[in-house]
């Protein structure tokens, strides 16, 4: 679903291997294999600049299964909205969200061509639930909401995911307004799960990553405060323990709550 047999069938003609690509470089960060030389040689510079690097986004990962297993788990929600998908891998939304509650629903969002390549393999659906993948910007929330009305019921409460995505929308392009477009389109004891590059934990370490990024990846990236962060949640009722790094976001036991310079939080819409 969401998917038809011409993008299926022919791979998008910008999937240069030697030019770095953002999905890739986080694909090698995570420990994947769908990356190449060129994406590597920019995620190893990342890493010289910042040696947290793999770990952070590993815990990135972590904390959205946590997240998505509360709501699922003990908010009952059934309907999950992941925009920024991002390329697959373990534990992802509908897996979580399925095995807690298999009747849930996602519908993925990514504007990649190269996410939409491997996109099947977010389309493994429970039999009693749904996923589809949609090719939408992040930047064209009207769009996305009105195509993911194909599978989401917009009258009962929604999960938005915006995991590790927003530090790709610059400032210009209205990363608050966007947040606010999307939730405003979702009734009462829907959520926002968000997760985003921090600017003021190891400071000095985070700009110069920023700066290794920028200059090799066409999609610039904008780290941002607590603060800064803190303003997506505005008019939203946040879950304890508010907006932390995501090591410390409901950690499991026993498990490494070394902070992480990436600021999460779980917020429930009034």
């Amino acid at each position: 679903m969401g998917l038809d047999a011409a993008d299926e069938d022919q791979p998008p003609a910008n999937l240069n291997p030697d030019v770095p690509h953002i999905a890739r470089i986080y694909d090698y960060w995570l420990g994947g294999r769908n990356n190449y030389a060129a994406d590597r040689e920019v995620a190893e510079q990342v890493i010289a600049a910042l040696p947290s690097t793999s770990a952070s986004v590993l815990a990135n990962r972590a904390f959205l299964g946590r997240a998505v297993h509360h709501l699922a788990a003990e908010a009952g929600i059934r309907q999950f909205l992941d925009v920024g998908t991002g390329l697959p891998s373990a534990n992802n939304t509908h897996q979580v969200a399925q095995r807690a509650a298999p009747t849930s629903r996602i519908v993925y969002v990514d504007n990649d061509p190269i996410v939409l390549v491997h996109a099947r393999a977010l389309l493994t659906s429970s039999p009693q639930g749904a996923t589809a993948y949609l090719e939408s910007d992040l930047r064209d929330p009207n769009t996305i909401m009105k195509k993911a009305a194909a599978t989401l019921d917009f009258t009962s409460p929604v999960a938005v995911m915006l995991v590790a995505i927003l530090h790709c929308v610059a400032d210009e392009d209205d990363p608050y307004g966007i947040v606010t477009t999307l939730l405003d389109a979702v009734p009462s004891g829907s959520y926002l799960v968000l997760s985003h590059p921090a600017s003021d934990i190891t400071a000095e370490e985070m700009r110069e990553a920023a700066t290794r990024m920028n200059a090799s990846v066409a999609e610039k990236v904008t780290f941002r405060s607590h603060a800064e962060v803190s303003r997506f949640f505005d008019g939203l009722e946040l879950l304890e323990p508010g907006i932390v790094p995501t090591t410390r976001w409901r950690p499991d036991p026993g498990a490494d709550t070394t902070p992480m310079p990436v600021w999460a939080g779980l917020a429930r819409k009034p």
